[in-house]
């Protein structure tokens, strides 16, 4: 997912064909840190999105029509007053970098035709977005950045505007043979980080597709490339340091009494240095020509945008140019870059935003979940402890038994163990009567009996509470909606894992969310429980007597019900699709097979006591599928 120079540039190229000479209509920032521009042309309106989000900077042609402020921000102000209704004359990538210049053209408040440039750096944290005059004076950003935040590049008004400083790097277009064996290829580093490292507008998924394309690991060291260059080198000293011994008269010689067999047999001879020259040089060769074909590409405006899907449908890669190491992944190639970032990040901006919200949620659960497992590994270690206590008992009863044959000062005695027909050495105080010792091992007993029992006790509210801990982990990750989120937070709140805060008084104005809905090849319902309340709904409310439950083998998971209709017999599909619900919707989702208990709905019976959507089943039947739901129906509710 990197928003690179060659992503850029594709923005640029895009943009330059659909909306130079166009005029800037509206100017909207919907975010502090965001951009909305909507742009007349000829051909129809363009909405050029532009944000300098710290974790997500974004620049394209856009659909989405956000909600904006009922007031303007102030550097929204300044730009409506002097590059509203302007005309887009020039948009640029300099050297490749990760910066967009649009030169707009516009109308003065004296009628004088001028010009001004909005300036947009992609660069992560340093993402900016700023307004300068023709003289590259700047007016003002959407970020301010002053001496006390960087001491390298202030970007304030009334500043010259200068670019980012270079990191030695060159634009692709500059880099040529001598560039590439001079430079390139003698950094101590891995084949990626050589070429990411060294131009510009590169990610290390670009540097590494390409070294997938020239055959070599991205990760090998540039040593690889060097050798033949080496061996070449060394070869070349020996032969002129041969050539000063001999002489010519000697070489002449050699020649005239070989002949062409001679030739032939040093030919032969210089085989194994050969085979590492060609080695090295071939893999050296190789890389360039790869390298040299991506820059082709760019030169050429051959881009290919696509989005890359894996095995479950999700999108986890998008790129200009098309990836051959994803050879496993689905490719969506796209129309334009524009629709195919828009495409990645509505699928991902949806997860990431909910991911963001429930982030406090993650971390309480997490925390809680830690202290809960140290809880539990220390009463299983104490309960380790208590396991001589009947030991201590039998001691005191041997000793009662036999104590009338214990000298006085004994340290320790034999008895004959009636339980087991053994004898076993009793160790004794010497200082204490036969009955004082037994009388000690009896208090020792029973205080590690009461210990015993009462950490039975603790170790299942334990074992409970961190199971507990864990289906809302998993839940968290299944969460999608705002709804889903209200009701973890809910159920966190309600067993006192974070403070109320009024939280149950406005309850009622969250709207109800909702399972997920499939429909099986046969045609029945499925109902998946996203939480551990929507479980405990789709199970006691929504699923009748004999309808189907299949529930991920003790591990924490959704409640998948299958509505029968009455059909005593369903397919076998039917089954095999709800059962991969159910893996695919559990904590074992990564795992390549998953244990299912499945059973009928009036064999469950709810946990007395227990947290919502827990239950018990004594008549089940199982089976072990892959968590694979791809080809299933989801009903869009």
């Amino acid at each position: 997912m990197a928003f690179d120079g060659i992503t850029v540039s594709n923005i640029v190229y895009e943009l330059q064909n659909k909306i130079i000479g166009g005029r800037i209509y509206k100017i909207y920032q919907p975010e502090p840190d965001e951009l909305n521009l909507i742009i007349k042309t000829p051909e129809g309106n363009y909405r050029l999105l532009l944000s300098s989000n710290a974790t997500l900077p974004l620049l394209y042609l856009t659909t989405e029509n956000k909600n904006n402020p009922m007031t303007a921000p102030n550097f929204c102000m300044l730009l409506r007053k002097h590059i509203g209704n302007g005309r887009i004359v020039q948009i640029e990538q300099p050297q490749f970098e990760r910066i967009v210049v649009f030169t707009i053209e516009h109308f003065d408040e004296m009628g004088d035709l001028c010009r001004k440039k909005l300036i947009i750096e992609l660069m992560g944290k340093y993402s900016n977005i700023i307004f300068t005059d023709d003289q590259d004076l700047i007016l003002d950003s959407i970020k301010r950045v002053g001496s006390q935040i960087s001491s390298v590049r202030e970007v304030l008004p009334g500043r010259s505007y200068e670019f980012p400083p270079d990191q030695d790097k060159r634009s692709p277009f500059e880099v040529d043979r001598a560039f590439y064996e001079d430079i390139m290829v003698l950094k101590p580093t891995s084949l990626a980080k050589m070429i990411y490292g060294s131009i510009t507008g590169f990610s290390a998924l670009v540097a590494n597709e390409i070294c997938y394309r020239a055959g070599l690991d991205g990760s090998s060291s540039t040593e690889i490339l060097r050798e033949g260059s080496d061996r070449n080198g060394m070869e070349s000293q020996r032969e002129g340091a041969d050539r000063d011994n001999t002489g010519s008269q000697r070489e002449g010689a050699d020649r005239d009494s070989t002949g062409s067999q001679r030739d032939g047999a040093d030919g032969d001879s210089g085989l194994g240095s050969r085979c590492g020259e060609t080695r090295g040089s071939s893999e050296k060769e190789r890389l360039y020509e790869q390298l040299q074909a991506v820059i082709q590409v760019l030169r050429e405006h051959q881009y290919t945008p696509g989005i890359y899907y894996d095995a479950e449908g999700n999108p986890t890669e998008y790129a200009s140019i098309e990836l051959t190491m994803y050879s496993d992944a689905r490719w969506v190639r796209q129309d334009s870059v524009s629709e195919t970032l828009q495409e990645y990040y509505a699928a991902k901006s949806q997860v990431t935003r909910i991911r963001q919200k429930s982030s406090d949620l993650r971390k309480i659960v997490s925390t809680i979940l830690e202290r809960t497992a140290k809880k539990y590994d220390l009463q299983r270690s104490q309960l380790k402890d208590t396991e001589k206590r009947d030991t201590y008992r039998i001691y005191g009863e041997l000793i009662n038994t036999y104590g009338y044959g214990i000298e006085e000062g004994a340290k320790s005695f034999t008895a004959l163990n009636y339980y087991t027909n053994e004898e076993i050495e009793i160790p004794l105080d010497p200082t204490l009567t036969p009955a004082e010792n037994s009388k000690r091992y009896f208090a020792r007993y029973n205080k590690l009996k009461r210990t015993y029992e009462a950490l039975t006790e603790q170790l299942r509210q334990t074992e409970t509470e961190l199971y507990h801990l864990r289906s809302i982990q998993t839940s968290l990750e299944l969460t999608l909606e705002d709804s889903d989120l209200a009701d973890i937070r809910r159920e966190l709140t309600e067993y006192g894992y974070v403070k109320s805060h009024g939280f149950q008084k406005k309850k009622e104005r969250v709207v109800k969310s909702k399972p997920f809905h499939y429909i099986s090849s046969d045609g029945y319902h499925m109902y998946v429980g996203k939480n551990n309340y929507q479980n405990e709904e789709i199970t006691f409310k929504l699923a009748g007597g004999n309808d189907l439950w299949f529930h991920a083998k003790q591990a924490p998971g959704s409640h998948v019900i299958v509505k029968t209709e009455g059909h005593e017999e369903i397919p076998d599909r039917t089954y095999e699709e709800a059962a991969r619900l159910a893996a695919y919707y559990s904590s074992e989702r990564t795992g390549s097979k998953v244990d299912i208990d499945y059973t009928r709905r009036s064999n469950l019976k709810k946990t007395p006591g227990g947290a919502p959507g827990f239950v018990i089943y004594h008549t089940n039947y199982s089976m072990t599928i892959a968590p694979d739901i791809r080809g299933i129906e989801e009903v869009e509710e």
